[in-house]
């Protein structure tokens, strides 16, 4: 599945891959795009749907590699355990991450 491309950046697409490669994840998406819906309608602006279709396409992309999202999950707890100075979790995080945008075509 690594080699595959990303999906395309719709919610439908997205939830599509989530549903593949994430299923628990479906009812957070589900809620996400809600918001995002709601949001939007409110302040009449597409800002919140772009913030959810960058989130959940960065999210594709991590998890579409699994042991790049395990390593991201490795990273978040050496944060959140808070133990040693992260400077260097965080600096990795910052890049599996932008590589996910990279990928995401973002």
């Amino acid at each position: 599945m690594t080699l595959e491309a990303g999906p395309k950046l719709t919610p439908d697409a997205l939830r599509a891959a989530v549903a593949r490669i994430a299923p628990s994840r479906i009812p957070a998406l589900t809620q996400h795009l809600f918001e995002a819906t709601t949001n939007a309608q409110q302040t009449q602006s597409l800002a919140p749907l772009r913030a959810f279709v960058h989130s959940w396409a960065v999210f594709v992309a991590i998890e579409r590699h699994p042991e790049r999202a395990a390593r991201l999950r490795e990273l978040e707890r050496l944060v959140d355990a808070g133990e040693q100075d992260p400077a260097a979790a965080i600096e990795e995080i910052r890049a599996i991450r932008e590589a996910a945008e990279a990928e995401a075509g973002l």
